[in-house]
């Protein structure tokens, strides 16, 4: 039956009905495209306490690191893309802006050899790596060894890494929790050792609030991200 058929009622509800349907088509297709418009629109807000990791180069990379063992293998990934860029792509070290951040089990990597003479039990107890050779805590930050090279870092350390440019974060947060059990078991002062542990972090190295927050911030200016465990 044609809509000529139909009484001047029905007429109408078949009308109106088109109508509905042109009108539901046009708002879904006006929607999907305002969304698009906005997704390709989309720029982060840049905070002025993020502005260190506007490096110089061509391109950014950060490694995150959240378990003493990623920490140490990060030495080495941070190595790896420098020289195969030197060696396949014939660039420098010059062209990368690289950041290495330590954050949760990671964090006391960062901390100086004096502090590991200080608290070494503790701190490598919490990175929950030992040393594969003896099996015992290492005495110092393992990636501070350069004549280690059966490490996964082999031999790379912070200070080579820091000559090539590479930058280091270090989680405020996991130090501020590591400082709590240190505080228990020594009998010390929370805070105190929290700025201990933060003020003897090396050269290129910088304490963030929090190295998720880091890791999130760096991918908004541009940053690849590397997960090293």
């Amino acid at each position: 039956m044609s809509d000529q058929s139909l009484p001047p009622s029905g007429r109408r509800s078949f009308i109106a009905r088109l109508g509905l349907v042109a009108a539901l088509t046009s708002a879904a297709a006006a929607t999907k495209a305002v969304a698009q418009t906005a997704r390709q629109r989309f720029e982060p807000r840049i905070h002025d306490e993020d502005a260190w990791m506007d490096l110089p180069g061509t391109h950014r990379t950060l490694i995150d690191c959240y378990t003493g063992l990623g920490g140490v293998s990060a030495m080495n990934y941070a190595a790896n893309i420098l020289a195969t860029h030197a060696d396949v792509y014939k660039g420098t070290d010059a062209d990368y802006g690289m950041i290495i951040c330590f954050r949760a089990a990671a964090a006391p990597l960062a901390y100086s050899d004096a502090m590991w003479e200080k608290y070494g039990q503790v701190l490598a107890d919490y990175t929950q790596y030992h040393d594969p050779k003896t099996g015992a805590n290492f005495p110092r930050s393992p990636i501070t060894m350069s004549d280690r090279v059966d490490l996964p870092s082999r031999g790379h350390t912070l200070a080579s890494n820091a000559a090539r440019g590479v930058q280091y974060a270090v989680c405020s947060r996991a130090t501020r929790n590591l400082a709590t059990f240190l505080a228990a078991a020594t009998g010390g002062e929370v805070d105190a050792i929290a700025r201990e542990l933060a003020a003897s972090i090396g050269v290129n190295a910088r304490m963030v609030p929090a190295g998720v927050m880091a890791t999130t911030r760096a991918q908004e200016r541009g940053y690849t991200m590397l997960v090293a465990g």
